[in-house]
């Protein structure tokens, strides 16, 4: 017998592929999303499926969750902030109230949830793991301003200046040293679920999503979305802006294996637990690009290089998923796959508009975005 599931943020990336999940699993889906007008600017978006229930509204607002949650079985509680904008307060308003806000409800109300599964990410890692040439293994701390503003990218072996180290695949049992607004509310999200469950007696499980992509990422919100910048950018006929030298890696990965990562951890017997949710296998932003340019078959013009870069990016970073892969989940879309699927989405769009330019000017005057001398 199939289950009623409430996805909060069910319209967008990697909600939206869980809900149609569900439903062809035979669940009963409802979906508790904002519509926030920078990521929705024209409402309901065309792929919300009409055999789902959509509530209008917010996940901080106790009056819409009592609607939302009455008669669930599992939340996916996937509605959160992200990316690189100046609102830092309001990263841990919504991730961090929202998340409260959702524990409060079940309990004020004695709502019987059987399981939830909460969005976590990677950034609360902060940097990831590294080695010496000797073997020994680094957690560093993120790079120092003035290391950025010198364009000196990677992290130098303390004992071998003219070294630098290695990344490696991080493990859950890394220190969490996430710094920036975004990390730190993902961070209390994560925290305030596993403990909140356990003092209710809820099942939870934490996912620590690597860099998510895929269709029906958001076209309009120029602050989050690699794929979507950059596809922005090229159909527009630009050379998308590349931070740093671009050789700085990421696990990319497929939104509707993300789905399924989800969906696995909730019918399994974890709880109270997190897990790393990726591919293991790390890329470069530039080698995505070059992918992406392939996919949408456009001619591979230079990118814009010129020195930029994120206070509180990281230079490297992985998943390891041993965890999760003892488990039975593993990824199985590649790289080269997804954004070839993303590419037949976007394209098949009539007209693409590229909103980053007056975005980007806002955040290098604001310091999001600076530029090294």
């Amino acid at each position: 017998m199939g289950k009623v599931a409430l996805v909060t943020g069910g319209a967008g990336l990697i909600g939206s592929h869980l809900v149609d999940l569900l439903l062809q699993k035979g669940h009963s889906v409802r979906i508790l999303d904002n519509l926030d007008p920078q990521t929705h600017p024209h409402g309901v978006p065309p792929w919300i499926p009409k055999e789902a229930e959509l509530i209008v509204g917010d996940v901080r607002d106790k009056e819409v969750l009592k609607r939302s949650i009455q008669g669930v079985d599992w939340i996916f509680h996937q509605a959160a902030f992200g990316g690189f904008t100046p609102d830092w307060s309001h990263y841990i308003d919504v991730n961090g109230t929202g998340t409260a806000r959702i524990f409060e409800v079940i309990r004020n109300e004695g709502f019987p949830v059987e399981k939830i599964v909460v969005a976590s990410s990677q950034a609360i890692y902060g940097e990831g793991l590294y080695t010496s040439r000797s073997e020994e293994l680094y957690y560093p701390e993120l790079r120092p301003l003035q290391q950025l503003e010198r364009r000196e990218w990677e992290f130098k072996d303390q004992r071998r200046p003219d070294a630098t180290l290695a990344p490696r695949l991080t493990p859950e049992n890394a220190p969490l040293r996430g710094l920036t607004p975004y990390a730190v509310s993902k961070l209390c999200e994560e925290r305030l679920a596993l403990h909140l469950g356990k003092e209710l007696n809820i099942p939870v499980v934490a996912l620590r999503y690597a860099v998510t992509y895929g269709p029906r990422q958001s076209l309009f919100n120029p602050y989050t979305g690699i794929v979507s910048i950059f596809a922005t950018q090229l159909l527009n006929g630009q050379n998308p802006i590349i931070h740093e030298d671009g050789l700085q890696t990421r696990d990319f990965l497929y939104a509707e294996d993300n789905a399924r990562a989800n969906l696995f951890v909730m019918e399994s017997d974890s709880a109270w637990e997190a897990f790393n949710v990726g591919t293991g296998i790390p890329s470069t932003v530039l080698s995505f690009y070059d992918t992406l340019a392939d996919a949408l078959g456009k001619p591979k013009a230079p990118p814009t290089i010129r020195g930029t870069f994120r206070l509180g990016d990281v230079r490297h970073f992985a998943h390891d998923v041993t965890k999760l892969s003892a488990l039975g989940w593993r990824s199985s879309t590649s790289l080269r796959q997804g954004l070839e699927r993303y590419s037949e989405w976007i394209l098949s769009i009539a007209k693409v508009d590229n909103p980053f330019a007056d975005a980007y000017a806002k955040l290098l005057r604001l310091n999001v975005v600076r530029i090294a001398e």
